[in-house]
């Protein structure tokens, strides 16, 4: 009778423990090598600098580049932005990825780029473009909302200064004419 709970629980731990077994071993080893395909992340995909011409690898390669754009400082930027010289589409695109993610001065230049040359990318590429373009522009909404906000609450910051002098200013003669209207009620009291 006490040997049915450690038989349980071996039986228990043994099937619990199939799921950690290599893929290899559970496989039978006469099948064929599982086959990867470019866009699994093999290492066909992923080039330094993204372009048109891996069409299997065309939207890993992009996504990759733009999020080495986000993640990159802005050394690794600037020197990214001298090998994307020329005046191909894919490069001008390219740069306007990089640009997206640079300063907010940048922001102006990437939109120009992503307008310009949009149409010209590969249609499988348009819509993650369109994507990084719609995204840039709200962050330019956003940075033109907070410019418009941070010179409203200045004026008011201002104003309120203004203000604040002028009630000193205010208060200042009203205890002047305070301290006249003593004097002469001191004056009819004496007299």
């Amino acid at each position: 009778m006490t040997a049915r709970p450690w038989l349980l629980c071996l039986v228990t731990a043994w099937l619990a423990g199939c799921q950690y077994l290599p893929e290899q071993l559970q496989s039978s080893p006469s099948g064929p090598p599982p086959i990867q395909s470019p866009t699994a992340g093999s290492a066909f995909c992923h080039a330094e600098l993204p372009d048109f011409d891996n069409l299997p690898c065309l939207l890993d390669d992009w996504v990759a580049f733009g999020l080495a754009s986000q993640r990159g400082d802005r050394v690794w930027r600037e020197a990214t932005l001298t090998r994307l010289g020329g005046e191909s589409t894919e490069r001008r695109l390219a740069r306007a990825v990089l640009l997206a993610w640079g300063d907010v001065p940048q922001w102006n230049r990437a939109s120009e780029l992503y307008k310009a040359d949009l149409a010209g990318a590969p249609t499988e590429l348009q819509p993650l473009l369109r994507y990084w373009l719609n995204e840039l522009e709200g962050r330019r909404r956003l940075a033109g909302q907070l410019a418009e906000s941070r010179g409203e609450y200045q004026a008011i910051v201002e104003e309120n200064e203004a203000l604040t002098e002028e009630l000193e200013a205010m208060a200042e003669k009203l205890e002047q004419l305070t301290a006249i209207e003593q004097s002469i009620n001191l004056r009819q009291q004496n007299e």
